[in-house]
């Protein structure tokens, strides 16, 4: 253990006075080090925020719901848009029966949307998603209510023109006052709000419940032919029922519906946020190889730079490394002196790049309403790699060093 401690310090001691006497030199070397560190672990960095991010928008969708529709999500090269164009729209009639026949499912709800313009008086609101909604439309849907009620029974079953409006909905037609009990005009209609969301703010794919306004679906077909615009019928699955059990049931179930034949395709898409994870999945793989290559050719640099302080450390200690020898230091002493030496200065460079991701995170976190953060494991990760990088670079120049004759060292003179 004393030995171990010794060599350090004498490793730290040498390194700090590397630094010290070829300031130049040294930093220039560890300018690698630093670029290929800062570039992976910001990678990561914006990596790791991204997933986070994107993985909560699609939670915000109900990983145990499932979507039934007339447009498969999953999208590629060789997606058949013609055949699907034909797919018959969800109908009220769809949903209804699934009610009756589903043993897998939880709630059940339909839901259709339009882009309307929203006024009160002299205000509006542009570009707001109207959402015609069935009755257990918040048993499948995450929102909160910041202020009024959810639709009663008889609201939606009778087709009232009742409202809940989004918090962002409710600043531009009202301001400071209370929405609940005014009266908005949509489809040139007026329609009550009896309810208003909590603001939640917009997630990765630029969606928010706070520019959405929701209405019985039986008054919303009143307005709008909803044979003509696209229709979704969301299912959530009862506890400890799996996604695949719930799919096969509702795919048996809508095929029913649909008297499709055993042969016949289905007429259908059964949608899930998997599908949107897996697309993205890979996306991430390609920013994480792009991330390694850009670090990685720096970190080669950096890798040589190391190399050539340490060849250049062991130029210039030789009679020190032949006088040590003839004290009596073994030829491993030597070998992890250098070794150790060579880490530390690596880590140096690597710690300096690390400080300038945090300084960047710290920068756009607080200037931007993108949220980076940076983990303790991308943390290690730096730390880790330029532990490595520095003792791959001084291997060979440790080595050499532990191989040098004793008198033939002191003898040298640089």
């Amino acid at each position: 253990m004393f030995l171990i401690l010794r060599l350090i310090r004498e490793s730290y001691l040498f390194a700090f006075q590397a630094i010290i006497v070829n300031k130049v030199r040294t930093i220039l070397s560890l300018l690698g080090i630093s670029i290929g560190i800062f570039c992976i672990i910001s990678v990561f960095t914006i990596f790791d925020s991204m997933e986070r991010s994107i993985r909560k928008s699609i939670d915000s969708l109900g990983s145990n719901v499932l979507y039934i529709e007339k447009w498969p999500w999953a999208m590629g090269g060789d997606y058949p848009w013609w055949k699907y164009l034909q797919r018959p729209e969800s109908t009220l009639e769809d949903m209804k029966e699934i009610q009756k026949r589903s043993s897998l499912s939880d709630a059940i709800a339909f839901m259709v949307s339009a882009s309307k313009t929203v006024k009160f008086r002299d205000n509006y609101a542009e570009n707001i998603g109207v959402l015609g909604v069935s009755q257990d439309f918040d048993k499948v849907w995450a929102f909160e209510l910041a202020s009024g009620r959810y639709f009663t029974t008889l609201e939606s079953n009778s087709g009232r023109n009742v409202a809940i409006i989004g918090s962002e909905v409710a600043t531009k037609l009202f301001e400071n006052a209370d929405p609940v009990g005014q009266k908005v005009k949509i489809f040139g209609r007026n329609i009550e709000v009896i309810g208003v969301t909590k603001k939640e703010g917009e997630d990765f794919f630029g969606n928010s419940n706070d520019n959405l306004v929701m209405i019985p679906v039986n008054y919303f077909k009143t307005l709008v032919d909803i044979r003509d615009v696209g229709t979704t019928i969301i299912v959530k699955a009862r506890p400890l029922v799996s996604n695949d059990q719930l799919k096969d049931e509702l795919t048996g179930i809508m095929r029913s519906i649909r008297k499709l034949k055993p042969s016949a395709e289905d007429n259908f898409a059964i949608n899930e946020t998997d599908i949107i994870s897996k697309g993205f999945e890979a996306l991430f793989g390609v920013i994480a190889v792009v991330g390694w290559i850009i670090g990685g050719f720096s970190l080669l640099v950096g890798g040589f730079g190391i190399a050539n302080i340490m060849f250049v450390s062991v130029k210039e200690r030789t009679s020190i490394i032949g006088i040590q020898k003839a004290l009596g230091a073994k030829n491993y002493f030597i070998l992890f002196q250098f070794l150790f030496e060579s880490v530390f200065l690596s880590l140096i460079g690597g710690i300096v790049g690390l400080l300038i991701v945090i300084i960047l995170v710290l920068i756009v976190s607080n200037t931007t309403s993108f949220h980076l953060v940076i983990t303790t494991g991308n943390v290690f990760l730096g730390v880790g790699v330029s532990a490595l990088i520095g003792l791959i670079a001084g291997i060979v120049p440790a080595f050499s060093a532990s191989r040098l004759d004793p008198v033939e060292a002191m003898r040298t003179s640089v």
